[in-house]
């Protein structure tokens, strides 16, 4: 058999055994984000090197080796496959070389799988993918496996493998919470158990039965602070990875960028997907370009979770959907017993579809709808005559209106009850902002200038200027001029410092209380409510 057709006889193996644990490994993907696709991600990478191969023409170990690692490289999908791609880069290398492939030259194939993909992240972390790969090395270069065979060898690295996977959880605190695994890790398992039973000629191994699985627990995770998960391939001459990475990571997280000078694959998280695109062809000729929406596929992933547990039916009387711009406001509504979080805004409304699958993977018999924005409650209503199950819309036109009201949420009264509550509470909160002025406006009597803060109390503008505390301030007096004693405030995405307006807000009114919260929210460098 000849190099080409042993590659090609692994790497088959190494795919069918990874495709007959895909969807299990799509449930277990819970970081970085928990967008239920590192499964998928790794089987079509795997599936592209298999088709590359079996279209390749390499006669020699090199040309092999050159072909599997550039068929990885460019089929690559997603964050795993990105970094699968980076551990065949580092074991063809060395496996490429002249010579026997025996057990010592598998131990330094898979410290240079180890290094490499530790090399292509930016910033690595434990209880991934990552640590499954350097368990694996380390487990290679135990004495006493020095004198072992190839296949002695391998087997001893899926024990370890598993060891590996296992442990996960204990470095990574969001596995623990979701009682899963590493995803990325256990898919690597299932690769090198199939390439191990496709070099020893053995029968693709069973499920183990007791693998891991994820239950209920792994539903409620947080979402991706950007929105799109973007793929692509960079082609030219002389590319300069380093430079492409410094300005792709102002963009966004997850950020991958490998390869080599002449062919570069970018995975990166993003919201600005178009600008991510331009990057790449101000250097070259971008192809293989991916966006998915990994909040669409969260929704998407515990829908599958609800479906497959038999205990997950319907545990609520009421269950609520919130949409919430900013990863500390989706805390504040989770804390507060939101079953289902949308992220949405001012500039970033979700779909109908989006919050009509949020509802239906809600977990209750009825479901309210808090879209806190006015732009999305029309959505929201659309959702509502659509839904399998009574939604009740709430008409909360802010975060601050909608935090107010799930406040008073209970899940076991009925959707009626917690809507009296709901809407009772609005009411009797008074809501503001400070934002930045996009343009030159009289507005309520008000001189706007672009570019300067811009202070709203109930929709109306009540002061503009410079500094932030003074703008604020004023907001603070429209709001707590009415004998309101508690005032909330959820700082923005920019992270301004509120020392000095809270002094100010104390020294001024000493029995006012005062919660601030770290919201999260862009374009709203704050929100306020007053109660």
């Amino acid at each position: 058999m000849s190099d080409l057709d042993r590659v090609r006889t692994l790497a088959r193996a190494g795919l069918s055994n990874l495709e007959a644990n895909r969807r299990r490994i799509d449930d277990l993907n819970v970081y970085p984000v928990p967008d239920g696709d590192t499964g998928t991600n790794l089987t079509l990478t795997a599936r592209a090197v298999v088709e590359s191969l079996d279209q390749s023409a390499a006669t020699d170990r090199a040309a092999v080796a050159k072909a599997l690692t550039r068929a990885a490289l460019m089929g690559a999908r997603g964050n795993s496959g990105v970094i699968f791609s980076q551990i065949v880069r580092g074991a063809a290398e060395v496996l490429g070389e002249p010579g026997t492939i025996d057990a010592l030259r598998l131990r330094r194939a898979m410290r240079g799988a180890s290094d490499a993909a530790y090399r292509a992240v930016r910033r690595p972390v434990e209880g991934t993918m990552l640590s499954v790969v350097r368990e694996l090395a380390e487990e290679a270069e135990r004495p006493e496996l020095a004198s072992a065979s190839v296949e002695e060898l391998l087997a001893a690295l899926v024990r370890r493998g598993e060891e590996a996977v296992a442990r996960t959880p204990e470095a990574l605190a969001v596995l623990r919470e979701a009682g899963v695994v590493d995803a990325g890790g256990a898919g690597l398992l299932e690769i090198v158990r199939g390439v191990t039973a496709g070099l020893t000629g053995e029968e693709l191994p069973e499920v183990p039965v007791d693998v891991h699985e994820a239950g209920i627990d792994a539903i409620h995770q947080e979402l991706s602070e950007f929105r799109y998960c973007t793929v692509f391939v960079v082609e030219g001459e002389d590319l300069d990875a380093e430079h492409l990475e410094a300005e792709l990571d102002l963009l966004g997280d997850s950020l991958l960028v490998v390869g080599d000078p002449t062919a570069l694959k970018v995975h990166v998280h993003t919201d600005e997907p178009g600008r991510a695109l331009q990057l790449g062809t101000a250097m070259g000729t971008i192809e293989g370009i991916e966006i998915a929406n990994m909040h669409k596929q969260t929704v998407e992933r515990s829908e599958r979770l609800i479906e497959a547990d038999p205990h997950s039916g319907h545990t609520l009387e009421t269950g609520v959907v919130a949409v919430v711009p900013g990863i500390g406001n989706r805390r504040l509504f989770e804390s507060y017993g939101a079953t289902r979080v949308i992220e949405g805004g001012q500039t970033m409304n979700p779909s109908t579809a989006e919050i009509l699958a949020a509802i239906e993977a809600t977990p209750a018999t009825e479901v309210i709808v808090l879209p806190n924005n006015s732009n999305v409650i029309l959505s929201a209503e659309q959702a509502a005559l659509h839904a399998t199950k009574p939604v009740r819309v709430i008409q909360s036109r802010s975060v601050q209106a909608g935090l107010a009201a799930i406040v008073r949420y209970l899940p076991s009264n009925t959707a009626d009850e917690n809507a009296d509550a709901m809407n009772e509470a609005i009411e009797s909160v008074a809501t503001g902002e400070v934002t930045i002025a996009s343009r030159d406006v009289q507005l309520d009597g008000i001189d706007v200038r672009k570019g300067s803060y811009l202070g709203l109390a109930e929709g109306t503008a009540v002061a503009c200027g410079a500094d932030f505390a003074d703008v604020a301030a004023a907001v603070v007096e429209r709001l707590i001029g009415e004998g309101r004693d508690v005032l909330t405030l959820l700082r923005g995405a920019d992270e301004l410092d509120l020392e000095p307006l809270l002094t100010r807000v104390q020294q001024a009114h000493p029995q006012l209380e005062l919660d601030v919260q770290d919201g999260g929210q862009p374009h709203y460098p704050l929100l306020l409510a007053a109660e």
